[in-house]
């Protein structure tokens, strides 16, 4: 062991088995476990209390998802970066998990040594996608011969689909209405959609949006 100061963690899963697994088995490999959170409101009160150098969250939690998380986490300890354990592999998912500033992912299924090997990548800023996972993220960029929709315009869908009106996806994303309507035009023209109804089913069913 060298001089250099241990990396802090902050694990939460909303399995007790699995959480109790994964702190023993990164404690053993010399990684610093700070706390551990069960639901993600706890979780990110954690992170924000603790300022790890990596949390390992999982991907579906109560309270809040890790996705959401890693969006407010980016905001309050922008420093943290945060990986997502994950036993999910859709594309959609992995696009927004992305969009929302996620430093990697490691598969649940995946060698513990994965794990240890993705938090000490993510410490360093690195970024670390499971190798079954990076499989599915390059499908989704090739396999596609459509252009790819920009993040904002991924946003303006997603909200699209929740059913809310311009006003109001202005007002989530701090924008104004009619920028909310130019993101809207040019996500309909990448799509060849003629409504914007049609945008939302085409991104849904091409999983660009979850």
């Amino acid at each position: 062991m060298t001089g250099e100061e241990p990396i802090t963690c902050v694990v939460a899963d909303d399995h007790p088995a699995v959480l109790e697994a994964v702190v023993e088995f990164l404690s053993q490999a010399g990684i610093e476990v700070v706390a551990r959170a069960q639901d993600g409101e706890q979780a990110l009160e954690r992170i924000e209390q603790r300022k790890p150098r990596v949390a390992l969250v999982d991907v579906r939690m109560p309270k809040l998802g890790g996705i959401e998380l890693t969006r407010r986490a980016q905001r309050s300890v922008p420093e943290t970066a945060i990986l997502l354990y994950t036993g999910y592999g859709d594309r959609a998912l992995l696009t927004e998990a992305l969009d929302a500033g996620v430093r990697g992912f490691v598969l649940k299924e995946a060698p513990m040594d994965d794990l240890v090997r993705a938090v000490r990548s993510a410490a360093v800023g690195n970024t670390y996608v499971d190798p079954v996972l990076a499989g599915t993220l390059a499908a989704s960029s090739v396999g596609s011969k459509l252009p790819p929709l920009t993040q904002r315009e991924r946003d303006v869908l997603r909200l699209l689909a929740d059913g809310l009106a311009n006003e109001e996806i202005g007002k989530r994303l701090f924008i104004s209405a009619e920028t909310v309507r130019t993101h809207v035009r040019k996500a309909m023209s990448k799509l060849e959609a003629d409504t914007r109804t049609q945008a939302v089913a085409r991104a849904l069913r091409d999983q660009l949006i979850a």
